[in-house]
């Protein structure tokens, strides 16, 4: 219970986050159409609650992996869910209560794509195009025409906010046609609403009316125009202006695929489809019927192909061709081109018909899946989300949504490339939109796995050691001086060994040949334990380890020149038998082994050359050191 509350309680908090963001994402994809609009607090409450209703099975499945996060990652960093391990309890055991809350959060989240967000999508379409459509608030700038008012360009000078006059005022009016504009000057004007809000009323004083009089003479590049000119010292306009907000009927968006549940959708999937066959049965039937009336004329076809064979065999198709008049070939090119137009208009439209048709159908089959990727995702992010959470052992806001934004960002940028690769038929559509859950599903049993196992998943230097060993890299000697150092090296024994060493290492380059290439059928199928260099290896390191108690900083600094050996590097690529024997007989892999096999033989080479150099060097020191003491 305790477990439960945590989450639920962050649950509330992030889901309202992720909400707010889609929300905001939204509303700003129409924020230019939707300003100054002089919109009343209650649409807009209608607005963003229809769009909150549509956003929440999307903003859930976040939520889900941020508060699974948070939850796990506090309870890490306190130690609590160290406690509960200590206990005897493992973490599978801890999430079964939250695993069945966030079942019934999934059930959750398909009821409502099911049956409140299509009705909530609906009527948020119906609000969005009815606040595209209204009139703008009548706010007239200075210095700029101003064309929201249809069929009006009005241009002020100066507007005084207290009286609500305007003043220097131009008008353009278009509103009988083109050719019948009308220009109006005024000293001052008034631009009110008339109380039903259908109509605006402008009264001009103190001005001058300017009517074209010849609509052909439109032509502004005569050199006289004749307009009829109007002095006014008052005058009063009344124009059309639907100042009120009127909703359109929402069941015009029914069709849309996104406002239907499962039932409905399949149902349109069904229509669809017949509609579809039948029109390609319309069409073989068309065809089959052509078929059949030009066989009905085939006799007379047959004769005259007949004919025109023995023409052809005794005259050339050119020599008939150049023997007919020119009209004749004129009415036969306007005849052959009319119907070949005729014919491509026709499988135009009959393409574009069914064109339309298939991507209606796919969006609603995308539409149907949806609704059970987007319950799906609420259990996949949970099972992301509290491992990790358990895993990384950071709670609170930092580190925990940084991980989140980048998991949801991953999982919204395949998830929308398969929709869209699917809406355009370009993928299939079950592949499209399950694409985001196949990927993610694997990564979230992944993270729960090593969370139950313990396992370091973040282990940075386990990491390095596995990308070192896949490139053949190798860490360099980090030897520092001893604080306390009991017992002194024996350097002469050491010196000795050293002897030892260089010759051995000298005796293997010599025998060995590691530059020749190295021997396909012995490193794959017949492998031999190379005994000398494991040999050099031991007798190497036992002697780093006597001279790393010397506080000679010359021979520490001679110690970590020397090479770190990986005894069978050269010898296998593998320590399993079979996987050698596979990769030996799949030529492309074996080859790759074979030849990096060859460059590790290089390496040993260069690394005996070393040994063998560095080793007289602390034999020198070595000698240097004797000779000072006697």
């Amino acid at each position: 219970m305790f477990v439960v509350k945590a989450f639920l309680q962050l649950l509330a908090a992030t889901s309202f986050i992720c909400l707010f963001v889609f929300m905001m994402q939204y509303t700003w994809r129409y924020i230019d159409e939707l300003i100054g609009k002089g919109l009343s607090v209650n649409v807009l409450g209608k607005f963003f609650g229809y769009m909150a209703l549509t956003f929440v099975p999307a903003a859930l499945p976040p939520g889900i992996l941020l508060a699974s996060l948070i939850t796990f990652g506090n309870m890490g960093e306190k130690l609590e869910l160290l406690a509960m391990k200590a206990a005897g309890i493992p973490l599978l055991r801890i999430l079964q209560p939250l695993v069945f809350l966030v079942v019934l959060l999934c059930a959750g989240s398909f009821y409502f794509q099911n049956n409140v967000g299509p009705e909530a999508a609906k009527k948020l379409y119906a609000l969005v195009w009815s606040m595209k459509q209204k009139s703008p608030e009548l706010d007239i700038p200075e210095g700029v025409f101003y064309g929201e008012i249809p069929g009006y360009n009005i241009f002020v000078e100066r507007k005084d906010a207290k009286t609500g006059l305007l003043y220097g005022v131009m008008i353009y009016n278009n509103t009988s046609a083109q050719e019948d504009t009308q220009i109006v000057l005024a000293d001052s004007a008034r631009l009110q609403s008339t109380a039903d809000k259908m109509h605006l009323m402008l009264t001009l004083y103190s001005g001058e009316r300017f009517r074209n009089m010849d609509a052909r003479s439109a032509n502004m590049m005569k050199a006289s125009v004749p307009y009829m000119r109007e002095t006014f010292a008052h005058e009063v306009d009344l124009i059309e202006f639907d100042g009120n907000f009127n909703v359109m009927d929402a069941s015009l968006f029914a069709g849309n695929a996104s406002t239907k549940g499962l039932k409905a959708i399949r149902e349109g999937i069904d229509s669809l489809v017949n509609r579809i066959d039948s029109t390609g049965r319309a069409l073989y039937d068309m065809e089959q019927r052509t078929v059949m009336v030009r066989s009905l004329t085939g006799k007379e076809a047959k004769d005259s192909a007949r004919i025109v064979t023995k023409v052809a065999e005794t005259q050339p198709f050119d020599s008939l061709f150049m023997s007919l008049d020119h009209e004749t070939l004129q009415s036969t090119f306007r005849t052959s081109t009319t119907k070949v137009r005729q014919l491509k208009a026709e499988y135009e439209f009959r393409r574009l018909m069914s064109d339309e048709d298939n991507r209606v159908l796919r969006l609603h089959k995308v539409e149907q899946h949806r609704k059970f990727t987007y319950s799906l995702a609420c259990l996949i992010f949970f099972f992301i989300g509290a491992p990790l959470g358990a895993i990384i052992r950071k709670g609170g806001l930092g580190m925990p949504v940084i991980i989140s934004v980048s998991i949801f960002i991953f999982y919204y940028i395949i998830n929308a490339n398969g929709e869209k690769l699917a809406k355009s038929g370009s993928l299939d559509i079950t592949f499209g939109v399950w694409m985001s859950s196949m990927v993610l599903a694997p990564i979230g049993a992944f993270l729960t796995y090593k969370s139950n196992q313990d396992s370091a998943v973040f282990n940075i230097d386990g990491y390095r050691l596995f990308l070192m060993r896949l490139f053949g890299l190798r860490e360099s000697r980090k030897l520092n001086r001893k604080e306390v150092i009991i017992n002194d090296p024996d350097y002469a024994k050491v010196r000795e060994e050293l002897l030892q060493l260089q010759a051995d290492c000298k005796n293997y380059t010599e025998e060995h040949h590691l530059v020749h290439m190295p021997n396909y059928r012995r490193i794959f199928f017949e492998y031999e334990e190379d005994t000398a260099v494991i040999d050099i290896n031991n007798r190497l390191e036992a002697i780093v380890e006597e001279l790393h108690n010397s506080t000679d900083a010359m021979v520490l600094t001679r110690l970590n020149e020397l090479p770190v050996l990986v005894p069978d590097a050269h010898t296998r690529p593998f320590r399993n038998a079979r996987r050698n024997m596979a990769a030996g007989i799949f030529f492309p892999m074996g080859l790759f082994f074979f030849l990096r096999i060859w460059r590790y033989r290089l390496r040993l080479l260069r690394d005996m050359n070393v040994i063998q150099a560095e080793a007289q060097n602390i034999i020198n020191r070595i000698d240097h050191k004797i000779l000072n003491n006697i």
